[in-house]
């Protein structure tokens, strides 16, 4: 079984680290809104991440994807058909998370990056864990309304396009946590930098576009740094923002 580390990190509010990723539990009462549901074969660390936070999948009011890749929509349609779980994105991501088309690294890219350190064993064990599996969701929906969603946490999407053109953050204002996807990581298999950072460049859509969405990033109150990729981040989320773009040029 693959195992998921479940940390606490706010009121309410839990970093999981699947393998090579990351999700994120906000619990409100009974109710859970799951961000990100790793790879396809993360779903067994994923159930039991609900279960160890004294949740269960019948709980989850929705899941938002900040972006369709498959290291991040892995278990989304799973949910969506077997308990009726919404599940919404950018209103630019939704045909990505139907698979209308498919913003991600091709094997090409990463075999023309192999000779980077740590990119043919990521690849390696992103085959293993379903990376480039079918996971298609068959009815995403853009976020419901603009500003807080009400769900728990009440979280704030916020458009931070460049990994993919609908990729989203999640704002908790009311927590201090910033909820970065891979627009802004704190680490992954093919970097050896440590701290807040961007992804490789094969790794996203449009890099000059990702770049100034660190900006977005950076304009956000918050303490607490949840990113896609990495451990968690303490200390004012526009330093790790600024940190990252210093880093990327």
């Amino acid at each position: 079984m693959m195992r998921a580390t479940v940390r606490y990190v706010a009121d309410g509010t839990y970093l999981v680290h699947g393998t090579h990723t990351n999700w994120v539990i906000l619990t409100e009462g009974d109710a859970v809104t799951l961000i990100d549901t790793g790879y396809p074969g993360d779903r067994e660390g994923l159930l039991a991440s609900l279960t160890e936070v004294g949740s269960s999948p019948r709980a989850v009011t929705a899941v938002l994807i900040t972006h369709a890749h498959n290291d991040h929509l892995g278990s989304a349609e799973y949910l969506s058909a077997a308990y009726g779980t919404p599940v919404y994105t950018h209103e630019a991501e939704v045909p990505h998370a139907r698979r209308d088309f498919l913003h991600q690294v091709s094997v090409g890219q990463v075999l023309r990056g192999g000779w980077r350190p740590g990119v043919l064993p990521w690849a390696a064990h992103a085959l293993r864990s379903g990376g480039t599996a079918d996971v298609a969701v068959t009815a995403p929906e853009p976020f419901p309304r603009s500003g807080p969603l009400d769900l728990p946490g009440r979280p704030v999407p916020v458009h931070t396009p460049g990994h993919t053109a609908g990729h989203c953050a999640f704002h908790l204002p009311e927590r201090g946590v910033v909820v970065s996807g891979d627009a802004l990581v704190t680490g992954h298999p093919t970097s050896r930098t440590e701290g807040p950072q961007m992804l490789t460049d094969m790794f996203h859509h449009e890099r000059v576009t990702a770049v100034a969405s660190l900006d977005v990033l950076g304009g956000l109150d918050g303490d607490l740094l949840l990113p896609g990729h990495g451990p968690l981040h303490e200390g004012p989320v526009r330093e790790a923002a600024r940190l990252a773009r210093e880093r990327a040029h």
